[in-house]
């Protein structure tokens, strides 16, 4: 069961555009699992892996807050800039501009 919630997540994550981001939350109630928290559990467990772009999931005030996951504390921000999200003090900038939704799979 864990081992296919995490899978779940995982999924959602790859599907997030580049260049946009998403929150827990959202991935938590696109996939009905209750709990952001489970989806920040889910994310820790690839975050050293290079096909989960864990970079793009940040939590409803679009803060950096997995960023000490990383290897390196500013690499979440580095790998999001790369793609032409805007970060300052941690936190995207434009953040309902950037922001993308998993219900968006559903129409």
């Amino acid at each position: 069961m864990a081992a296919q919630y995490i899978a779940d997540v995982h999924d959602v994550a790859r599907l997030i555009p580049r260049g946009r981001v998403t929150t827990y939350g959202s991935i938590a109630d696109y996939l009905t699992l209750g709990s952001a928290r489970m989806v920040g559990w889910a994310m820790f467990q690839c975050v050293t892996a290079d096909d989960v772009p864990a970079h793009r999931v940040v939590n409803r005030k679009g803060e950096l807050t997995g960023r000490n996951h990383f290897r390196t504390p500013t690499l979440m921000q580095e790998r999001l800039e790369a793609e032409g999200v805007r970060v300052a003090n941690d936190t995207v900038q434009d953040f309902a501009t950037v922001f993308w939704s998993p219900t968006e799979l559903l129409d």
